[in-house]
């Protein structure tokens, strides 16, 4: 009882709320009256299954994380998955990068940007005041980086940006010199030219020619980026109301479950909805920062740090998609896009944030009573 007592006093309840009225607004996007709400149900059914997750991630004590090898064995574990999704996993429109199990399929990539928090926190805390030293920046680069090739070599383009952006905003955060960022700058640049010779599919390049020409090829490349654009329009003031978005109804939208979830909602909820989506997500935000400034250590600190990067990564990188601003990469809105990986990773990195927060709920209280 006393168990009990102290994890429901130590929960976030704004956090928890905020988190559960984004899922329910993703939710609502997906039905259509008088037509297939397949996504719709199974959607339910992850989100129940992602909250439990979430009210499990909050039991356990994560300082061992940063204490010890586990965190270490979680990475290399995580390793291990992706590159057995490239040798056995089921290929979905051209990215090789799922295991499909019996009633469900497991992106290892989801988990992955996870750890790779974990994994950054754990190595800069210990060497923050040493991170002044670019050797530290390149080292927790080469950690980045072998989660990042081998999701780019699936390929999942939208994924392995993600992964550089959290990487790059711990750096950020961690304390990188203005000296040290230019040079990161010169080898994204160098990077960037040798992925667009070698490494980029064409499909991947037709992306971002398109993103730079958008009405180029509206019935080719840019279709999508086109109906998207007309979608998030077409919402006007009000929306044209839930279940009646025409553009995804009627299939001119495709993906409108996942890859293009904000540009259905804006269509059916308007501006004002537009307004709420952001609101709400300021709240998940606000709330993972305020835990970040509380953290009983760099580690806490970090960690909550590195899960809002992810949130805003996907976030606005999504948005900027579906609105014309950045070319189509296949990303997720966090808590709002169909998926069952990714929903369970973002409910149980809320889930940890809070848990952290309960120790150091704690560590205030004893600091109170020794005074």
């Amino acid at each position: 009882m006393r168990l009990l007592r102290t994890l429901f006093a130590s929960i976030d309840w704004w956090l928890i709320s905020a988190v559960l009225l984004l899922s329910l607004l993703g939710l609502t996007t997906m039905y259509t009256f008088g037509g297939d709400n397949s996504y719709f149900w199974k959607q339910i059914a992850w989100i129940s299954v992602a909250f439990v997750g979430l009210v499990v991630a909050i039991i356990p004590d994560y300082r061992f994380l940063r204490i010890g090898n586990t965190t270490f064995f979680l990475y290399v574990g995580v390793l291990l998955l992706l590159v057995l999704v490239l040798i056995i996993g089921t290929t979905v429109k051209g990215a090789q990068s799922r295991f499909d199990l019996l009633f469900f399929s497991l992106q290892p990539s989801d988990p992955a940007k996870l750890i790779l928090i974990a994994v950054l926190a754990k190595y800069f805390s210990k060497r923050h005041e040493l991170i002044g030293d670019f050797r530290h920046i390149l080292i927790s680069g080469a950690y980045a980086f072998l989660i990042f090739g081998l999701v780019f070599v699936q390929p999942d383009f939208g994924s392995a940006i993600i992964l550089f952006l959290v990487w790059f905003g711990m750096v950020l955060v961690a304390g990188i010199s203005f000296r040290h960022l230019a040079v990161v700058g010169i080898i994204g640049v160098v990077a960037f030219m040798g992925l667009w010779n070698f490494g980029f599919q064409e499909y991947q390049k037709d992306r971002i020619l398109t993103f730079l020409h958008p009405l180029a090829d509206i019935r080719g490349t840019g279709y999508n980026a086109y109906q998207s654009t007309i979608a998030v329009g077409s919402g006007q003031i009000l929306g044209k109301g839930v279940g009646y978005g025409t553009q995804s109804k009627l299939q001119f939208l495709p993906e409108y479950e996942t890859d293009f979830i904000f540009a259905a909602y804006a269509e059916e909820w308007g501006l004002i909805g537009v307004l709420l989506l952001f609101a709400l997500f300021g709240v998940v935000i606000l709330r993972l920062l305020y835990h970040a400034i509380r953290g009983a250590t760099n580690f806490e600190r970090l960690f909550a740090t590195g899960v809002a990067i992810l949130f805003v990564s996907h976030f606005l990188i999504h948005i900027g998609m579906n609105i014309g601003l950045l070319p189509v990469t296949g990303t997720t809105v966090p808590f709002l896009s169909y998926g069952g990986s990714h929903l369970l990773t973002e409910f149980l990195g809320v889930g940890m944030v809070i848990a952290m927060a309960r120790y150091t709920k704690q560590q205030y209280v004893a600091n109170e009573l020794i005074v």
